[in-house]
């Protein structure tokens, strides 16, 4: 046939859902030029793909110029991808990671992935604000909107990245805990695994104090200044603790403070929907509660005795400095 290449090509058959991933089937076919062509434009037109490929000994042996052709990407698009956390590389005895140098090397056998999303990429990230430096870990104001963690499509426009970023990459980053993104507050990052693992017991053995406060859609004085939601959620023991700080009347809207002894996914979102009292602004829970302010919740404050420095912490969001106390 006219136009057709001795050696087989990559080409995409079709794109699977498996749960909430996407998994990209891919065959081997032999393709003429002009398939080629076809299937670089319709990639280059997609506003969102996904792509993995094993590297073969002819292919070639750069990130950036291997994805050129199966993508039909322009070489700037994919150091633009790949910067921002898009394309990962998994070798021989390693676990899959985020690849970010144009120039990285592959080897044949190596399997490369691009998740392509460009609405995505093209968000600019909110830029978190650092509250403390404790060498080892450090604190940090999370804005609504801004993820905690990337996902396989990009990190650029989360919480793990931005810190990275901050630090020069001679940081290691490691999540600890996480916030939802449309919740505002306080996020602590660890910088290395010993750190991250002992942290991580702090929170699992609730010794951190986790503060929040948020504003909910009814009068909560009426149960009272003070109260508890002791209820289960996802088959799991939760409690809530609450204290109302004040009531308007007018816009039927109670602020309140909380405190958190156990983290359940959504916890305060659905404790609160449940009694009736929902957060303003959260999108999946509740009624009556929509605004256009975004979801009224914050994370305020972390308490804890640091198992480095020996010392009782607290960083609180609403406070110039950290207060520490012996």
């Amino acid at each position: 046939m006219a136009g057709t290449e001795d050696r087989p090509n990559i080409r995409l058959v079709r794109e699977n859902m498996v749960g909430s991933a996407s998994v990209t089937t891919i065959s081997r076919l032999p393709v003429t030029s002009d398939q080629r062509s076809a299937t670089s434009k319709k990639y280059h037109s997609m506003q969102r793909f996904s792509l993995k490929k094993a590297v073969g000994m002819d292919d070639p042996k750069t990130v950036c110029d291997f994805l050129v052709k199966p993508t039909g990407l322009s070489k700037s698009r994919i150091k633009d991808a790949m910067n921002k956390g898009a394309v990962w590389v998994r070798q021989k005895r390693r676990k899959q990671y985020r690849v970010r140098r144009a120039s990285a090397a592959l080897k044949p056998g190596d399997y490369l992935a691009i998740y392509y999303d460009d609405k995505l990429l093209a968000l600019s990230p909110l830029q978190p604000k650092c509250i403390s430096d404790q060498k080892r870990y450090s604190i940090w104001f999370k804005p609504a909107g801004l993820m905690t963690q990337g996902t396989k499509y990009g990190d650029h426009c989360s919480l793990l990245r931005q810190v990275e970023l901050f630090f020069k990459s001679k940081r290691k980053t490691f999540p600890v805990h996480r916030l939802d993104r449309e919740v505002s507050g306080i996020v602590l990052i660890a910088h290395d695994k010993t750190a991250a693992a002992q942290l991580s017991r702090l929170f699992q053995s609730q010794q951190i104090v986790k503060r929040y406060h948020a504003r909910v859609r009814g009068n909560l004085t009426a149960q009272g200044p003070q109260g508890k939601i002791d209820q289960p959620l996802d088959g799991k023991p939760a409690t809530t603790d609450f204290a109302v700080t004040h009531y308007d009347p007018a816009s039927n809207i109670s602020s309140v403070d909380i405190i958190i002894h156990t983290g359940r996914k959504h916890q305060i979102r659905r404790h609160f929907a449940a009694e009736g009292f929902p957060v303003m602004g959260d999108p999946r829970y509740g009624k009556g509660n929509k605004n256009h302010s975004g979801l009224q919740l914050a994370a305020t404050a972390l308490e804890f005795h640091c198992p480095f420095s020996d010392r009782k912490l607290v960083f609180d969001t609403r406070c110039s400095d950290v207060e520490s106390v012996d």
